[in-house]
């Protein structure tokens, strides 16, 4: 059926938005703001002695170059900040993939960020967390013994989803909201779309499982950061920010969020149709 939405002009999807939407030049800019945006949640903690908890994607990734770099070149100590990455892709068995793989998020933070920043400014393994398929009830307990979530940065995927919080049409939103850190099945059209970057367009090589954190931890979070970037986040950013709450759509079960922000590209601002 076709969706109004959809047709919105750049000036239409900002006006009425019912998520707060900045526009930025280009993926360079949308990046580099994510970084500081990040950075200067720890470094304002720091000066307040209090422990940092975010939550963290492996996709988008191009901030983490400029993370990185401000970080060294701050010398600003992470000794007190905790990553909580959103989520891993299983094998078959359903265990994480192996972190040599090069879908492995796992990897990614080990190889891209944590080898990356200063010795003296690294934070503890303890406190780089990813959900563990062994054991996904620890990451809920987790969050809560730390006094919850600063913020949460991320992404918007094809299906709507945060995380890999993909669709489930079937459920009201209430109990949507309640979904906490689990196993899934990875959605056809997301395996589709992760294989064009991941695997050069292997999407039969792609996992079909994965563990993520929930909604229920995601719309807790003090603060929620998204960022969308790509042609196909036309559709995505209008669908979030003027369709209904619906299940069938994750992302917009965060519309009513009480401080909560889309930073987009004026690619993913123009529109289509």
């Amino acid at each position: 059926m076709e969706k109004k939405y959809y047709e919105l002009t750049k000036e239409e999807l900002l006006r009425n938005s019912k998520i707060p939407v900045q526009i930025m030049p280009d993926n360079e800019t949308v990046f580099r703001a994510m970084a500081e945006e990040i950075l200067r949640i720890i470094e304002n903690n720091n000066l307040q002695g209090k422990r940092t908890v975010l939550i963290c994607p492996v996709g988008p990734v191009g901030q983490y170059p400029y993370l990185v770099g401000m970080i060294n070149s701050r010398h600003i100590s992470l000794k007190n900040t905790w990553f909580i990455n959103m989520d891993e892709y299983l094998d078959e068995n359903l265990a994480w993939i192996d972190k040599n793989d090069r879908l492995s998020f796992r990897g990614f933070m080990d190889k891209n960020v944590y080898a990356q920043i200063k010795d003296e400014l690294i934070m503890p393994d303890n406190q780089r967390v990813f959900p563990d398929p062994k054991d996904p009830a620890a990451l809920p307990k987790l969050l809560e013994e730390l006094g919850g979530v600063d913020a949460v940065f991320g992404g918007i995927g094809i299906t709507g989803h945060v995380a890999f919080n993909e669709p489930a049409g079937t459920m009201s939103c209430g109990e949507y909201l309640q979904l906490r850190t689990r196993i899934l099945e990875i959605a056809p059209e997301t395996r589709a779309v992760n294989s064009i970057d991941g695997l050069d367009g292997a999407v039969d090589e792609m996992p079909r499982y994965c563990i993520t954190i929930g909604l229920y931890e995601i719309s807790r979070a003090r603060k929620i950061r998204l960022y969308c970037f790509r042609n196909w986040h036309r559709a995505v950013v209008r669908r979030a920010c003027h369709d209904e709450p619906t299940a069938a759509f994750p992302v917009t079960l965060l519309q009513g969020h009480k401080d909560i922000s889309l930073t987009i590209t004026e690619k993913a601002a123009g529109s289509s149709f």
